[in-house]
């Protein structure tokens, strides 16, 4: 293993670009498929729907896993975690796409904390879209409901304040870059779109039903649903702890957290 505080800056920019290179061959891989659990009825722990402009709040324990529906079609749905034994570890937007090399966060991804460890991985996805760059809407988008305002309401529900509060991830946002390179909408998510994470941690999970920043509609335009259940322990090959590197470093760490 090399020893980074020895390394001179031109090793240090080889090594970057070979991590580089490689992130980009991955990317260039055929695209794991999205295998959705079948849930049994027995297993769930509990489900809702989230009405438009409406957001939820609730626990999420290591190993259970989440589906998000969206059956409406609606541009986007806010989404933000915290460690639930240790809240000051909150999701870090920055770093789940840094760590990663990559803005396209889908099935085999994971989604990063502020400590380096593992909060949730996707382990299914219909691939429309997600952002974790831009993020919600504001109360300076619109008269209505607002995603970084119902963020900061369920976290007060949850005992925190907004100092607690950080960038939330988009779902169902669909972002292309032009080729001015501006960040611009590209669609609307089409009915049924869903991602599904498993809880690599115990979770304070916001989950808010209102729009992108970016999209032209800036009000919620129809539900989203969400259910959660026992899922299986995962496996030594599992996709989401093999699929990169610094993934498996974040097992790793996230791992060790519960060891300790």
């Amino acid at each position: 293993m090399q020893d980074l505080d020895k390394l001179t800056p031109e090793q240090y920019r080889a090594r970057y670009e070979a991590l580089q290179a490689k992130a980009r061959s991955r990317a260039a891989a055929s695209k794991p498929v999205a295998k959705f659990s079948e849930i049994a009825e027995s297993a769930v722990i509990f489900r809702d729907t989230i009405p438009p402009g409406s957001y939820a709040n609730f626990r999420l324990n290591r190993g259970a896993a989440l589906r998000i529906t969206n059956g409406s079609g609606t541009p986007g749905a806010a989404f933000f975690m915290w460690n639930a034994d240790e809240t000051s570890e909150r999701y870090n937007a920055g770093d789940t796409a840094k760590l990663q090399w990559t803005t396209n966060l889908t099935t085999g991804r994971v989604l990063f904390s502020d400590m380096g460890r593992v909060l949730a991985a996707i382990t299914a996805d219909t691939g429309v879209g997600h952002d974790t760059i831009i993020g919600p809407n504001s109360p300076a988008q619109t008269s209505g409901r607002n995603g970084r305002d119902n963020i900061r309401a369920a976290a007060a529900k949850l005992g925190l304040s907004r100092r607690d509060v950080a960038p939330a991830i988009s779902l169902f946002s669909p972002i292309a870059v032009d080729t001015d390179g501006c960040p611009r909408w590209r669609n609307n998510p089409p009915a049924g779109a869903a991602i599904e994470l498993r809880a690599e941690m115990n979770l304070l999970v916001a989950l808010s039903n209102t729009p992108h920043a970016l999209s032209p509609a800036q009000e919620a335009t129809g539900p989203i649903s969400y259910i959660a259940w026992r899922a299986p322990n995962a496996k030594a090959d599992d996709l989401c702890r093999t699929f990169t590197e610094e993934a498996a470093r974040g097992f790793i760490n996230t791992d060790g957290f519960f060891a300790a």
